[in-house]
């Protein structure tokens, strides 16, 4: 993977009580090591180790030199630095939200940045919002009107619904339980130490 792909990583944070509590880009969270406000968290062997900023250094160097599958690293000034999965505030106890954010963010993550009628996937910045009952029929800007959808196919579409159009969803839209930037990464094998932390009922953000 290359180093651009590497810092488009989520990386998963949690409280001082192991609780998880958002996602982050990998600038934010190398920012929050750096400072001190974090720690590594890695699972091995069903074990938790910890690694401040410094520590985390020395074991990517380490673990560079028989790189795996599931790791990705990014290039520092005279070594790569191992993208971590998970961080830990080291002074932030609150508890986590328990109600979903209603944002850009979160509808591209339940949607996995999918297009909702062509079933392309495609970047944040390929992608629209759309509402799939037009704001001038009466369509509201709630979970369950929007879909994310590809630049050509909301050209298509335009100011009617689907049915007028003559284009089919690929799913309902609806308000997701938990966190989909959360739980939907967790479907990829590299992010598989978060099941530790996330369930279905976690926290929002």
């Amino acid at each position: 993977m290359s180093e651009a792909s590497a810092l488009e990583c989520s990386v998963l944070v949690l409280n001082r009580f192991f609780m998880a509590v958002r996602v982050v880009n990998v600038r934010r969270a190398m920012t929050l090591l750096y400072r001190g406000c974090a720690e590594v968290i890695t699972i091995e062997n069903d074990q938790y180790f910890n690694y401040d900023f410094e520590a985390w250094c020395e074991i990517s160097q380490l673990h560079a030199l028989e790189k795996q599958p599931d790791e990705d690293y990014i290039r520092a000034v005279q070594f790569e630095l191992q993208v971590p999965r998970i961080v830990r505030l080291t002074r932030y106890d609150r508890l986590p939200k328990t109600t979903v954010r209603f944002n850009r963010k979160n509808l591209f993550a339940r949607d996995s940045h999918r297009c909702q009628y062509c079933g392309q996937s495609r970047p944040t910045s390929q992608l629209s919002l759309d509402h799939v009952v037009p704001r001038s029929l009466g369509g509201k800007t709630t979970w369950d009107n929007i879909v994310c959808c590809c630049l050509a196919c909301n050209s298509r579409k335009g100011g009617r619904t689907p049915i007028q159009a003559g284009m089919k969803l690929l799913a309902k839209p609806c308000k997701p339980h938990s966190n989909p930037a959360m739980v939907t990464p967790m479907k990829d094998p590299r992010y598989a130490s978060w099941k530790s932390f996330v369930t279905t009922g976690s926290a929002a953000g």
